[in-house]
Formats: C-alpha cells, sequence, structure tokens
C-alpha cells in the first residue's frame, strides 16, 4: 500500500499549499538541463535561455546521463526534476554524432511528460555578439510581443506544435492588463521551410511620429539561432482532454436572450407578461368614473322601480279578473 506522507511542520504545510491545483496559476517555470553531453553552442544556448527566464527558471549544470525524453523509460528521471522543482516546462540540450547540438522543448501536465518538440541549433549568436545601445535593451520580466511569419505556422503541423511550444515557454503569467511601457521586446519566428524557423529576438525603439502613437522601430538583440525540427511528439487524447479541462468557477454562464454587437455592445430582448387591464387595480378614482357609476346606479333603480310597479299593476288585474 502506498504511504501518504503529511507535512509535520508549517513550512512544509505553507509549501505543499503553494503547489497545489489554482483557479488562477502563476507563470510557468522552466526547468534547463544539460544532457550526458554538450557542445560549446548548446551550454551557451541553455545559458541564453535561463538569462530569457531568469525571473522564472530553475537551471542544473551537472550532466543528467538517464535523462531521455523520447526513449521508453527514459523521462522518470526527468519528471523526478519536474516534482521536484515544482516546473511544468522544461528545456534538455544535448549534443551527439548523430544530432548535433539538439534542443528538446517539452510541457508537462501533473509532472508527466505532456509534448516533446525537438530541434536543431545553427547558426546561433548569443546577446554579446550583436553591437546596440544599451539603454534599449530588453528588462528581465518585461512582456514580449510575438511575431510568427509564414504560412508554415498554420499549415504545417510541426510548425503549429512549435508555435505552441515557444508561446508557452516565453510567455510568462497570464495577464488582463498589459502597460505599453513595460513592452520592450519582440520574438520574431520566420517559417524558411517545412521544418526550418529562424527565432531571434528584437528590442523596440520607440519614436515620434507626430500622433499619439509612437513610430517603433525594431532592433535585433539577440539572441537568434536556425530551429530546425527534428522530432516531435503530440500529447495523448485522454490526457489533451483532462489538461483542457476549466474549473467550473471561471465559467461564464450563458445568458438567455442577450447579444453582444462590437458597435452597439450587450444587447438583449425582453418578454414583458400579458397585462389584465380589465383586472387591474388603479390607484386613483376619478371623478369621471363616479359620475358614471352614480348614474348607472340611478338607471338601474329606476328600471327596478319601473319593473316593480308593472308587475303589481299585472297582479292586479289578474286578480279582477278572477272575480
Amino acid at each position: 500500500m502506498l504511504h501518504i506522507k503529511t507535512p509535520k511542520s508549517m513550512r512544509a504545510k505553507r509549501a505543499l499549499e503553494k503547489r497545489e491545483p489554482k483557479l488562477v496559476e502563476f507563470g510557468k517555470k522552466t526547468l534547463i538541463l544539460h544532457g550526458t553531453k554538450t557542445s560549446n553552442v548548446m551550454n551557451a544556448v541553455l545559458t541564453e535561455i535561463y538569462h530569457l527566464k531568469k525571473d522564472n527558471a530553475v537551471k542544473y549544470s551537472k550532466r543528467n546521463d538517464k535523462v531521455r525524453p523520447f526513449e521508453a523509460g527514459g523521462e522518470t528521471s526527468l519528471e523526478f526534476f519536474s516534482l521536484k522543482t515544482d516546473c511544468s516546462l522544461f528545456v534538455f540540450g544535448s549534443h551527439s554524432k548523430k544530432r548535433p547540438n539538439n534542443l528538446v522543448i517539452g510541457r508537462t501536465y501533473d509532472h508527466h511528460v505532456y509534448d516533446l518538440v525537438e530541434v536543431g541549433v545553427e547558426n546561433f549568436k548569443s546577446m554579446a555578439s550583436y553591437s546596440y545601445d544599451k539603454k534599449i535593451a530588453p528588462l528581465i520580466g518585461s512582456k514580449p510581443f510575438f511575431a510568427f511569419i509564414g504560412e508554415g505556422f498554420e499549415n504545417v503541423e510541426e510548425l503549429k506544435h512549435l508555435k505552441e511550444v515557444l508561446l508557452d515557454l516565453f510567455r510568462g503569467q497570464v495577464v488582463e492588463n498589459l502597460n505599453l511601457a513595460g513592452l520592450d521586446r519582440v520574438y520574431v519566428c520566420t517559417a524558411v521551410s517545412a521544418n526550418k524557423v529562424l527565432f531571434t529576438q528584437c528590442a523596440l525603439r520607440l519614436k515620434k511620429s507626430g500622433t499619439i502613437v509612437p513610430k517603433m522601430e525594431l532592433v535585433e538583440v539577440g539572441p537568434s539561432m536556425d530551429m530546425v525540427v527534428r522530432r516531435h511528439r503530440l500529447p495523448d487524447e485522454r490526457l489533451q482532454k483532462e489538461a483542457m479541462k476549466i474549473a467550473t468557477e471561471l465559467t461564464k454562464k450563458k445568458e438567455k436572450n442577450v447579444t453582444r454587437n462590437p458597435i452597439e455592445g450587450k444587447l438583449g430582448k425582453i418578454f414583458p407578461p400579458i397585462q389584465e387591464f380589465g383586472n387591474a387595480s388603479l390607484p386613483f378614482k376619478p371623478k369621471g368614473l363616479k359620475r358614471e357609476r352614480r348614474e348607472a346606479k340611478a338607471e338601474a333603480k329606476a328600471n327596478g322601480e319601473g319593473k316593480a310597479k308593472k308587475q303589481k299593476q299585472k297582479e292586479q288585474e289578474q286578480d279582477a279578473a278572477a272575480v
């Protein structure tokens, strides 16, 4: 039988509460690992990725012989590190003769491997190799723009999967409102072919345009690299269905007879009940209505007296005829 450990101190209890599922999750943490063998290029790539996500990343510099993401049984150590560091994203770098400068980017759900994308890195340039004004350098923790150029991101399955993983890796915490002053960089991904993507980071330089909206210029600040897609593994259908569930507290209830228009806004239909005016009670009694009622009452009284007089006369006639 499995033994369930309970926290023995308040510190351990708070640590477990932080890892519990929440309605609004914080930014996803990234685990950066080295394989059995890595080249100087891969070491630089992993260091640059850690620098871009320094506010929300954990980097291990020790070699990991047992981590092999695409092989059966090679995911046990990876899932253990994911559980230990509470990371839901991971970047794994390795180098071999068959797959030189190999970079594996993946996601986990409930600390189990969800999906994987393997790319080969070519023509890598670090941030130190670019010369630019340091005043426009992107700040750590700022929200980035993403620009995906090319039809391959909509038509090719491998590039569509790579797009989802890159967005999840670099977007950070999901927010509803943004301050324009904090938008100082953009990631540009260009699909050159069905399996090759040019990736680079650019800084945003704001200039005067004569209007309220400033003019934007892109300055390449690095890092930049060519990503060649080698292998990818999509998530299992059952696991994907479970991961896509939304808490009932976050789902909005459907409003009946309500539509939304971008121009007119919120529109609704109202169905009032049928009003019975005959039985409706009036809050006041007008004088005209009182006069009509008095006249009707007097007329009814006169008609009643006339009928009684005729009835009495008829009875007298009948009595005289009988005598």
